[in-house]
């Protein structure tokens, strides 16, 4: 690890030629190679023209000098999220042009060969990215970042961590193409001089791989630390992390464990939010309770031990006026030394003429012991709203269900919230999964719960149910607008749709990461008519991140296939 550089200097100052900036596929990725690149890219931003530019790109070494090379040639970065064509396509009127990906009629920019650049000092007034926030509703936020924000930001890493990550590279199961990706598996380790793999891990099996020639640190989410199988050869590795991050969300119990037991440590939980950047910090080794030490800079103000207050924070991550505070959307009670967070704010909802807080609805359905994780919902029905809930079951709710039948943890659930709900606002509709859906942020965005509600999805009974499989029956309803046009005279139902209702009943039954990345040994031996009765088997072996289904009648096998899943790196 070299000397700490300002991230308006990198490329001015510089580092030797030799010394490692990542690795790609066990080859070296030196200084001398990040600036040529660097060149390429600016050369290709300043011929290209106009100051705001859409940049994804897979590799991370690719993408550091892209965006070395845009900020150098005064072009701000928007970073879209993931390059789905709605994603691109929603950019098209905020930027001027794309790099690494674009839209389907449109030339991505690409780095010029050979092409030489004078780097002189940025200024940290440079307005240099975009990035987005869904937010709890699944909508896309813009939120422009100056690069003295990001500077600040880095530098209080720097400060924090440096000493006790040494020269150990940079690991990640998360992309850089978000906030916290970005700052801690890029600007970071470019700012300290330490080494990033280029590729991100995927599947738990690639954190062990990775960390079997040398030591590391790992940069990952919730998302990713809650599904850490414990069949794999973890004791190997275990000891080799000098370094464990997480951020994007509460990691809950179950995972804090894992990771002490598997992994040997406690990540560091890192709070904050694309708008305020980081703000705390923890490390729960032993204290499963632990409150958030503030980070250097930053200020925070929340209620004093007797009651409670909305979390308001002041920081240099922050692009305000001088003195202005900014209100999060977290309740929070001062403590000697930082803070402890006591939830989201109340989200209130007109309901029957009565204002109703989701928020405590939420927390009186956890509080009741059957559910561990519980979301409330709005849902149009008709000409009327009614809630809906989407939960986590206790093994408590599990054995209630089983035992009685979904309707039975229904009844059992609207009935703890009676004493402190009016009848008319109870919810009318609920969905138990094994984990809350998340992005690749490790988000749960609204839109996520509310589709596991849409009328298409089948209607289905439990027949064995396993922690890696499980059988269902499914009925293909002679009504179902999947036939529609499919075909007319002779309905079937569609091979897409089939996949869709692996993967939408493969998420209520099991833990799966975010993304969607590829079909395997998909078959389609028969078609499917309306009324058939569906056994649905599915199969999820963790460690390779495959879904597997297979769909059977009394007529015989109808489809089987593996759905791969990752949990969105970069």
């Amino acid at each position: 690890m070299g000397e700490p550089l300002a991230l308006e200097h990198l490329l001015v100052h510089g580092r030797p030629a030799g010394h490692p900036v990542a690795r790609r596929e066990g080859q070296v990725l030196d200084f001398a190679s990040l600036r040529t690149r660097a060149a390429g890219w600016h050369a290709a931003f300043a011929a290209h023209g106009g100051q705001r530019c859409a940049l994804f790109h897979e590799d991370t070494f690719e993408f550091a000098a892209a965006l070395l090379g845009a900020w150098h040639a005064g072009v701000c970065i928007y970073l879209p999220a993931d390059a789905r064509p709605a994603t691109l396509d929603a950019l098209r009127a905020h930027v001027d042009g794309f790099a690494g990906r674009a839209p389907a009629d449109q030339t991505a920019l690409t780095p010029i060969p050979d092409a030489e650049a004078t780097f002189r000092p940025l200024s940290p007034d440079l307005a240099a990215l975009v990035v987005y926030t869904s937010g709890s509703n699944g909508e896309p936020t813009a939120i422009a970042k100056r690069l003295s924000q990001l500077s600040s930001e880095v530098v209080t890493l720097g400060a924090l961590f440096d000493e006790e990550a040494g020269d150990a590279p940079v690991l990640a199961t998360v992309s850089h193409q978000h906030i916290y990706g970005l700052l801690f598996r890029v600007l970071w380790p470019l700012a300290s001089g330490r080494p990033f793999d280029a590729h991100g891990l995927p599947y738990p099996e690639d954190i062990v791989a990775a960390l079997r020639p040398e030591p590391a640190l790992l940069v990952a989410s919730p998302a990713h630390l809650k599904r850490l199988p414990a069949s794999l050869d973890w004791a190997s590795v275990r000891g080799r992390l000098r370094g464990l991050f997480s951020s994007g969300g509460p990691l809950s119990p179950e995972a804090l464990q894992a990771c002490r037991e598997l992994l040997g440590r406690a990540p560091v939980e890192v709070y904050g939010s694309s708008e305020t950047g980081g703000v705390a910090w923890r490390r729960r080794d032993t204290d499963d309770a632990a409150s958030w030490t503030v980070m250097p800079g930053v200020e925070v103000r929340a209620g004093s031990s007797s009651d409670d207050e909305v979390l308001t924070v002041r920081s240099p991550h922050l692009d305000l006026p001088e003195g202005a505070w900014f209100t999060t959307e977290d309740r929070a009670r001062a403590v000697p030394g930082g803070f402890e967070l006591l939830g989201r704010r109340d989200r209130l909802l007109k309901l029957e003429e009565k204002r109703v807080s989701l928020s405590a609805m939420e927390r009186a359905l956890v509080e009741g012991g059957l559910v561990r994780e519980a979301r409330v919902l709005p849902l149009a029905d008709g000409h009327r709203v009614t809630l809906a809930v989407v939960a986590v079951p206790q093994a408590a709710g599990w054995r209630l269900q089983e035992a009685g039948g979904r309707r039975s943890l229904n009844q059992a659930l609207r009935e703890k919230l009676a004493p402190h709900f009016e009848s008319s606002a109870l919810p009318r509709r609920f969905r138990y999964l094994e984990a809350m859906p998340v992005n690749s942020q490790g988000k749960s965005t609204e839109a996520a719960l509310a589709a596991l509600f849409d009328p298409r999805r089948p209607p289905f009974q439990v027949l064995e149910r396993a922690p890696e499989r499980v059988l269902l029956s499914v009925d293909v309803q002679e009504g179902s607008p999947f036939f529609d046009g499919h075909f007319p005279g002779t309905p079937i139902l569609p091979g897409v749709v089939q996949v869709e209702w692996a993967l939408l009943l493969g998420r209520e039954h099991f833990a799966l990461p975010p993304d969607f990345l590829r079909m395997e040994t998909l078959k389609f031996q028969q078609v499917i008519p309306p009324g058939t009765q569906l056994t649905l088997e599915l199969t999820w072996a963790a460690e390779s991140g495959r879904l597997g289904f297979k769909l059977t009648s009394a007529a015989g096998a109808h489809a089987s296939g593996r759905i791969v899943l990752g949990g969105g790196v970069g």
